[in-house]
């Protein structure tokens, strides 16, 4: 039974004849009789007694009609809540992020989002744990690399980029390196996480270079890595968006300005794109406008 049909007939009922109700709807007379005609045939009653004058309800007819009434505007709250929802994010929006990731970007991009968004309110998780957001009912998780084949749907927000810095101090006792081999005769600061825990790799165009120089420290978390360059502890490899402070107040210069590490990208992933709600959509919306104004060098 199709929602057309019931909603032919309660407009014929509602109009009291036919041609009242095609000229309502914009159809021809003959269509709408088919279509009441065929109603009557799939439910195996009678739901209308027509005469040339006028037309009436049967018993059954009259029970249908009742039903039918109430199904339609049942459907016409669900388009309303649906269009209501789609005009305003609302409701706890679950997330989660790696601690480090939700430190440098991901907490900024909340504040902004609940200052936007009154309706909302956000349910965080920075972990070092790989959630499955499915299982545990997050809305959508904000991954940092190369993403494995999943079931997820998933969108680009944008890339971290990377450079190598170390303190004017560090430099001036050791010397400023000319080129990506030289940075063996360094003390190098690498971030073991991720897709960095083995060497360097460095780029220029179409240029590749790897290092794979002994560290004088070995650490998994980004902000320390860059406060020991800041101590003039040696060079150190960071996501721009940890070196940018200390770099603008000169507690850190740029290595090798001319070669990096290669850019590395960051996704949303959520469960599904058919129905993304609109408090997801929203989020994502503002992380992707937001990373293209805050991305890096």
């Amino acid at each position: 039974m199709e929602l057309a049909a019931l909603a032919a007939l309660v407009k014929v009922v509602q109009a009291g004849s036919f041609t009242r109700a095609a000229e309502a709807m914009h159809t021809q007379k003959a269509h709408l009789s088919r279509v009441v005609t065929n109603l009557e045939r799939e439910l195996g009653v009678r739901l209308l007694e027509r005469t040339t004058r006028s037309l009436s309800l049967t018993e059954v007819g009259r029970e249908i009609f009742e039903r039918a009434v109430g199904i339609l505007g049942a459907v016409e709250d669900a388009e309303r809540v649906a269009q209501r929802m789609l005009a305003e994010p609302r409701g706890v929006l679950k997330l989660t992020c790696g601690v480090e990731f939700g430190m440098i970007a991901v907490g900024r991009w909340i504040d902004a989002y609940l200052q936007r968004y009154p309706q909302v309110s956000v349910d965080a998780d920075f972990t070092g744990r790989v959630i499955d957001i499915v299982h545990e009912g997050f809305d959508l998780a904000i991954r940092v690399g190369e993403l494995p084949d999943s079931r997820l749907a998933a969108r680009r927000l944008g890339e971290l980029h990377y450079g190598l810095f170390a303190s004017p101090d560090y430099l001036a006792r050791r010397g400023i390196p000319g080129s990506p081999e030289e940075l063996a005769q360094h003390d190098l600061l690498v971030f073991t996480a991720g897709s960095h825990r083995v060497g360097w790799r460095l780029v220029q165009g179409s240029e590749n270079r790897r290092i794979e120089a002994p560290a004088r420290l070995r650490i998994n978390n980004s902000f320390a890595v860059r406060d020991a360059a800041i101590q003039g502890l040696g060079i150190a490899q960071l996501p721009a968006l940890v070196a940018n402070a200390a770099l603008s107040s000169a507690q850190l210069t740029r290595v090798l300005p001319d070669w990096h590490p290669p850019a590395v990208p960051v996704h949303a992933l959520f469960p599904s794109n058919r129905y993304l709600t609109p408090k997801v959509r929203a989020f994502i919306d503002h992380a992707v406008h937001a990373f293209s104004t805050e991305a890096t060098a």
